[in-house]
């Protein structure tokens, strides 16, 4: 199984969003190093969603339940996406600023790629931020 992080801005799909919808497809990513990430998903893999723009935080755990395919929504056709769903919040949503000054934490994508939209985190980072988060990894 690998991790990832997946990037949404709350106003416009946020955690409850998905947690009422339960399984939803993950589009609109336009940029070339997160659609080769998300290509490289595979059923059954973990991905923490962030709340991206003013909350800067990790709030819960998806799993991918289906792998990558076409996006409906991009008329060039070059992108993709994939679908996720809900699994649990995360009772202490992680900050970016806790990520940042963790020291074991500083090498991720979140840290040094800020605007990446779909990044891995490695097997170490997902069981420690799933600890800062109060969940079992």
């Amino acid at each position: 199984m690998n991790y990832w992080l997946i990037k949404s801005e709350p106003g416009t799909w946020s955690w409850d969003d998905q947690v009422k919808k339960g399984t939803e497809h993950w589009n609109g990513v336009r940029n070339y190093q997160a659609a080769n990430n998300m290509k490289a998903m595979k059923i059954g893999d973990r991905c923490f969603f962030y709340h991206s723009v003013n909350e800067k935080r990790i709030v819960g755990i998806c799993e991918v339940v289906k792998e990558y395919y076409p996006d409906h929504t991009d008329e060039s056709g070059r992108f993709g996406m994939v679908d996720v769903k809900a699994l649990e919040a995360l009772p202490n949503p992680v900050t970016l600023d806790q990520v940042k000054t963790d020291e074991r934490l500083n090498h991720l994508a979140l840290v040094r790629q800020s605007r990446l939209s779909v990044m891995p985190i490695d097997a170490e980072a997902w069981r420690l931020i799933c600890e800062l988060g109060g969940v079992t990894p």
